[in-house]
């Protein structure tokens, strides 16, 4: 089951999804007045601007952050049906783009905008990366 959460100011909504995370470190290094992974709640909407967070947001690589806009209509948003695969220098396989994953035991998940597929071998949430490449000291 995932673990999905949301933080809002009102105008906008930060979701964060921790399955998908890689603990990149980018969203609380970026701006520590909104994540502080020490606090509880971990995200503090109202640290700062609305533009700040949608701008930091947008570089978390994993795609395990995203936002969406309070008064946006969430049914029109266009939806990349192109994938694109990059590999992350000592880390995750990122793939872009809609994709369905299926699982040893025969089940599917569907996965929308990126997914970080674990290379180094460690994730305790294979086949997606849990950001243990940086433990085990993985290069390639």
């Amino acid at each position: 089951m995932s673990k999905t959460k949301e933080y809002t100011n009102g105008e906008v909504t930060v979701v964060w999804q921790a399955e998908k995370c890689i603990h990149s470190e980018k969203c609380w290094k970026g701006l520590p007045g909104v994540f502080d992974p020490n606090a509880r709640p971990w995200v503090n909407t109202n640290g700062a601007t609305t533009d700040e967070i949608v701008a930091q947001v947008s570089k978390c690589p994993s795609g395990a952050l995203s936002t969406y806009m309070n008064d946006e209509d969430k049914s029109n948003e266009p939806i990349q049906s192109e994938q694109i695969v990059e590999i992350a220098k000592n880390g995750p396989l990122m793939v872009y783009g809609n994709i369905t994953v299926k699982h040893p035991d025969g089940t599917r998940t569907t996965q929308h905008n990126v997914t970080a597929f674990c290379r180094c071998g460690a994730s305790s949430n294979k086949p997606y990366c849990d950001g243990s490449h940086k433990k085990v000291g993985f290069e390639g």
